[in-house]
């Protein structure tokens, strides 16, 4: 049996003390011991034996844990060549980990079009199936985040995004050091 030790800050005001319950997670079907968390929150995972396998802490308040879309050039300056697209979504994916690393739950809505534009029967960007499913997508999830990270060069689509975003009073950031929690320490370098 693998061992989840999940701890919380109480709620009772500035003080240092955690609460900490202990459950049992299946390793077989890999399912993680959960739990209500207040405040900060710490999950250590244990082997059989006790040995730290995992530990994972948020630096921010659960309470304020953000949905952020990471938008940025997608096609732009690519003329539709593949390994530039799948590169344009790697950089993207590049500010993901520091965003989770700081508590919050990143996205690149390339994660979820580009699946659905080839279950639609897309032959190549920007026919009928990828224009029905590419942008409109990505305009769904914006109602369902919290924020928007802007990166790299000129894009329509990215600038769509933010601007769509500002419409529904989304917050908006240039910088990944710019959302709370994340900081120049658990920031990957983008370059």
């Amino acid at each position: 049996m693998t061992t989840a030790i999940l701890a919380s800050e109480t709620s009772a005001g500035a003080s240092s003390a955690f609460s900490v319950r202990e459950a049992t997670a299946d390793p077989s079907n890999c399912r993680k011991a959960s739990a209500a968390l207040v405040g900060m929150a710490m999950i250590a995972m244990t082997d059989s034996e006790g040995v730290l396998v995992r530990l994972s802490v948020s630096t921010v308040p659960a309470t304020q844990t953000k949905m952020i879309l990471i938008a940025g050039p997608y096609r732009s300056g690519t003329n539709d060549d593949p390994e530039l697209l799948a590169q344009n979504v790697r950089f993207m994916e590049t500010f993901a980990l520091p965003i989770f690393r700081a508590g919050h739950i990143p996205i690149v809505g390339e994660w979820l079009a580009l699946p659905l534009v080839q279950l639609a029967g897309s032959q190549h960007v920007g026919d009928g199936p990828f224009n029905e499913i590419f942008h409109p997508i990505a305009i769904r999830l914006l109602e369902r985040c919290d924020g928007i990270l802007r990166v790299g060069g000129p894009s329509a689509g990215a600038d769509e995004m933010v601007r769509v975003g500002r419409q529904l009073g989304l917050s908006v950031y240039a910088a990944v050091d710019d959302i709370p929690g994340c900081s120049e320490g658990n920031a990957a370098s983008s370059a």
